[in-house]
């Protein structure tokens, strides 16, 4: 198996993966044996390189994983001497190996990220340059589930990103007191659907009024397409001073909501419940550079990597920020006096 840092859920990866390593293990008396040769893989794509690299049975010993790194750190990448004494390191016995031209390429070609240059020269585990959220900086923002869990009653502020066919819709819910993101629902495309399948709208809806009858919600955005109809409807009936529309494709707006969150995520002024889906959304995110700053998209239009439940938190977090402004966190309670 060869360059299985390429074998991600969007093109089948893992499932082949899975199905080569069965058929060998069911014949290993026979003699069967797998390897596989890969570059460094990206933490944040879930990729065979990585599941193999992370697994028991290398950490046990039974799997061997040779590996050879160059070791320098991203800041010394314009020390000539460092850089060439990594490439000497992670490339061993490789005499074919330019050295000396690809020092010259990694100190003087802007062309490519510095990022690649760690993955495919120095073979160190390295994010990609476009990703918008690193693994670790997500994962430092981690908080227990048990760590004064998110409870009925909560003010909490919500998130909505809907789709019907191609991506994911999810609703995404936010504390007001602390930030601390959670997910309330999501509805993701089976990966072997059919061409006609579609979310399914009647779960959507009884999932919003379960979320109005379990927290105080304080205050919710959703963005429209497909879902003006049944935003309108919850405007109607939970409150218009509570559901409001907002349009993730008006870019002034959306890039100051993304930085807004891309921020509370750096200073770890947001907490989250290290939910495996919402994470995998939020590191499948992309950025895109508009005049108006930095926007996140997936990594094509027509990839599997769907990020709608980072985008339902991105909501949600601006809707907190809203909410706090217009004094929602003062709980009105009534006063019973006796005589």
């Amino acid at each position: 198996m060869d360059e299985v840092h390429h074998w991600v859920g969007s093109n089948g990866g893992p499932d082949f993966y899975q199905v080569l390593k069965r058929n060998v293990e069911k014949t290993a008396k026979a003699g069967s044996r797998w390897v596989t040769t890969t570059n460094a893989y990206s933490p944040s794509e879930d990729s065979v390189a990585q599941l193999i690299h992370e697994s028991d049975m290398v950490s046990e010993g039974y799997w061997l994983y040779d590996c050879l790194e160059g070791g320098i750190d991203p800041e010394e990448i314009r020390d000539e001497e460092k850089v060439r004494a990594a490439l000497v390191e992670a490339y061993g016995d490789a005499s074919w190996a330019d050295i000396e031209g690809l020092t010259r390429t990694i100190l003087h070609d802007r062309t490519t990220p510095d990022s690649t240059y760690c993955r495919f020269f120095f073979n160190q585990i390295a994010e990609s340059s476009s990703g918008w959220m690193s693994k670790s900086e997500w994962d430092a923002c981690e908080a227990s589930i048990s760590d004064d869990p998110i409870k009925p009653g909560d003010q909490i502020a919500v998130g909505f990103d809907g789709s019907i066919r191609g991506d994911s819709t999810g609703i995404v819910g936010v504390r007001l007191k602390d930030a601390k993101v959670f997910v309330i629902d999501v509805w993701e495309r089976p990966e072997n659907a059919h061409d006609d399948w579609e979310v399914d709208v009647l779960s959507v809806e009884a999932a919003v009024k379960r979320t109005f009858e379990r927290y105080r919600v304080e205050w919710m955005y959703c963005d429209p397409p497909y879902w003006q109809e049944a935003i309108g409807r919850w405007a109607m009936e939970y409150g218009d001073d509570r559901v409001y529309e907002f349009w993730t494709n008006k870019p002034t707006r959306m890039v100051a909501a993304v930085e807004r969150f891309r921020s509370a995520v750096t200073v770890k002024d947001l907490k989250h419940e290290g939910n495996p889906k919402l994470t995998r959304h939020v590191l499948n995110a992309q950025t895109r550079e508009v005049p108006q700053g930095i926007l996140i998209q997936k990594d094509s239009p027509r990839s599997k990597r769907k990020i709608d439940l980072a985008v339902c938190a991105v909501l949600a977090l601006e809707a907190r920020a809203d909410a706090i402004a217009d004094g929602r966190m003062r709980i009105r309670r009534s006063r019973v006096v006796g005589f």
